[in-house]
């Protein structure tokens, strides 16, 4: 398979390096980013430097890929998906797929034009082992007809200072945190729930990333664990009096179209991380955990433990999945195998995300019918007639 890349940061150096396994004799035919940091990983790999473009046109003119892979920060996702389809080439990108409710119908417009199936996405905990055993559950009737849901992604204080001196702190490159890190998670409630959010509410801020915080002198630990994590473009070593915009600790409140509710919370200062769920049905209750490992179904009829798994995994491949969506995806390009996850449901998942900070920051409730109607008639209305 050949590709072009545009953006080459850590986490899309990550993704080829799992699309190799699936994909061996893989070649990067072209590169779009004027500082690729995750260049060193991929010639580490032992794969040859690629040739260098300095626009999308030309790389696609000349290079002819098979794939375009998108890894760069967010708030160009939009022009280079667009470049790519213009020039007739199946795109993979990144998540979020785009920032804000304009780019998001901008890129409806896109597929109204393009089709769906032009546009692949990397909303990886679909592929996870723990996600296809929970809807699992949910085929088998375990759990009945949802009532509610708790979840919630926390991130360890060494995630959370990365993310103050990251791009991603920006909302300007990245979105809102609830978008950039958080859209997994709404994607994977969403898609059990089965049925589009149609209300949101939202409160939080900052206030453990802020400069009163900030120790007269770094702890040994505080010092370690800060800066392990690399930054590319963009990147500060200011964790506490940085000059992003994004919040460090946000609740979120969702109503669905039948009335299922979903409680979901985030913070980016928890020494003992989690990401974790509990799904509540008229029948069961689903409870897992992504960084635990863990998965349980008990029933609410007879209180008996219907399902209990136990996996192996780690943050730093998504808990595998990161493999297995490289396969799948290789599959879907080489044999049309169907995928668990569509550009659609990526762009749906992403507006609820805007929508919640659209709350927060205006600190009030957010009905979402008028949005849908937005959105659904640019899928049928192709961005040159708009």
């Amino acid at each position: 398979m050949k590709i072009a890349v545009a953006g080459l940061g850590f986490r899309l150096a990550n993704v080829i390096a799992s699309f190799r396994k699936a994909c061996p004799d893989l070649q990067i035919l072209g590169l779009m980013d004027p500082q690729p940091a995750g260049l060193p990983a991929i010639l580490s790999s032992g794969l040859p430097e690629p040739r260098r473009f300095e626009t999308m046109e030309t790389m696609l003119k000349e290079t002819r890929p098979d794939l375009l892979m998108v890894g760069s920060p967010n708030v160009f996702h939009l022009d280079q998906i667009a470049a790519g389809l213009r020039a007739g080439v199946r795109v993979f990108t990144e998540k979020p797929v785009v920032i804000d409710e304009d780019q998001t119908l901008k890129m409806a417009r896109l597929l109204a034009e393009y089709g769906h199936e032009s546009v692949m996405v990397g909303l990886v905990l679909r592929y996870s082992d723990l996600y296809r055993d929970l809807r699992m559950a949910q085929a088998q009737g375990h759990i009945g007809t949802i009532t509610s849901i708790e979840a919630s992604e926390h991130i360890a204080p060494y995630h959370g200072a990365f993310f103050m001196r990251d791009w991603r702190r920006h909302t300007r490159h990245a979105g809102p945190f609830i978008l950039e890190k958080c859209c997994h998670d709404i994607d994977l409630y969403g898609s059990v729930v089965g049925q589009r959010a149609m209300a949101v509410a939202s409160f939080g801020g900052r206030k453990s990333f802020v400069t009163e915080n900030r120790p007269d002198q770094l702890s040994a630990f505080q010092q370690q664990e800060f800066y392990k994590k690399p930054s590319g473009w963009q990147c500060s070593d200011a964790v506490f009096e940085g000059d992003g915009d994004i919040i460090d600790y946000q609740t979120a409140i969702v109503e669905y179209q039948g009335g299922a509710t979903m409680a979901f919370h985030t913070n980016l200062n928890v020494p003992d991380q989690f990401r974790r769920f509990c799904v509540i049905g008229n029948k069961g209750m689903a409870e897992g955990d992504f960084i635990r490992n863990r998965f349980e179904v008990h029933s609410a009829i007879t209180g008996e433990k219907l399902v209990e798994r136990r996996y192996e995994g780690h943050e730093s491949d998504h808990y595998g999945a990161d493999d297995q969506m490289a396969l799948d995806i290789y599959r879907h390009l080489t044999e049309a195998s169907p995928l668990p996850v569509n550009i659609v449901a990526a762009l749906e998942a992403g507006l609820v995300a805007i929508k919640i900070e659209e709350a927060r920051r205006g600190r009030r409730t957010i009905e979402l019918a008028e949005t849908w109607q937005r959105f659904d008639d640019a899928l049928h209305t192709p961005l040159a007639a708009a």
